[in-house]
């Protein structure tokens, strides 16, 4: 047990030693991981900003009424409507109401093309529908979107079989969007830049590890648990000259003299 245990410690300490060089590492390479961040965001922002084209959304909004008695809505009245949300976030997608919308916009695509702009949800948990249209073109985008709802508030209904009550009205029809809804520039700018600083400060880490060179006393006294007697200082011997070896003699020789 007394064994496992020192093991167990030396391995610690040995894990932790390695978090701590790795540590250094980075901070010695700071700079090049500033660098990298500013390259990745810069490079990430302009992909965003002059090779991907921008999508505008534009979004309507439909109202499920239902109530039993005149305007007075109750409990009952409110489940219903909820329902009837749920199936108008169905029934909005059939075939019928999509093909409509193409044939009265003269729109170039078929069924599928249109059902992958669209995207329907319901608001919270009210009797509210979203429905949103993504296209390049905004203007476009709210003409089908609002073309949508309008078909869909007279045609469902009939297929539905729904009472008055049941019908659906439109809230609000959608208008032009200002701001595309996608790319988000800010955030594959950031992205960019954290994934370039991550990416290089991975290939330092991994060089360190491959790197099994021995270039301190700590590092063999880490892999051979000895430390080694003296180190050989760094230098090329054949530089010393002639005139430097008689100096470093005579100084020597001054020393014994006054001792």
């Amino acid at each position: 047990m007394n064994q496992e245990n020192q093991l167990t410690e030396q391995n610690s300490e040995e894990t932790e030693i390695d978090l701590l060089e790795i540590f250094y590492l980075l901070r010695a390479k700071l700079v090049w991981l500033i660098l990298a961040f500013v390259i990745g965001g810069v490079i990430a922002g302009s992909i965003t900003h002059f090779l991907i084209t921008p999508k505008y959304t534009a979004t309507a909004k439909m109202y499920m009424i239902s109530a039993s008695s005149g305007s007075v809505l109750d409990l009952s009245d409110f489940n219903i409507g909820t329902s009837l949300s749920q199936d108008y976030t169905e029934l909005i997608k059939i075939r019928p109401v999509f093909n409509e919308v193409i044939d009265n916009m003269n729109l170039d695509m078929e069924y599928e093309d249109l059902l992958k702009k669209v995207d329907i949800s319901v608001v919270g948990d009210s009797r509210l529908l979203a429905v949103s249209v993504e296209d390049n073109d905004p203007k476009l985008a709210q003409s089908m979107v609002n073309e949508l709802v309008d078909t869909a508030v007279t045609y469902i209904p009939k297929v539905m079989n729904a009472s008055e009550n049941a019908q659906p009205t439109i809230a609000e029809y959608a208008v032009v969007p200002d701001e595309p809804s996608s790319p988000n520039l800010a955030k594959n700018t950031i992205l960019g830049a954290i994934l370039a600083m991550l990416l290089v400060a991975v290939v330092f880490v991994a060089r360190m590890l491959m790197d099994d060179s021995l270039n301190t006393a700590e590092d063999v006294e880490k892999e051979f648990g000895i430390m080694p007697f003296t180190v050989i200082p760094e230098g090329d011997i054949e530089e010393i000259s002639d005139e430097v070896e008689k100096a470093i003699s005579k100084e020597k020789k001054k020393r014994r003299k006054k001792k």
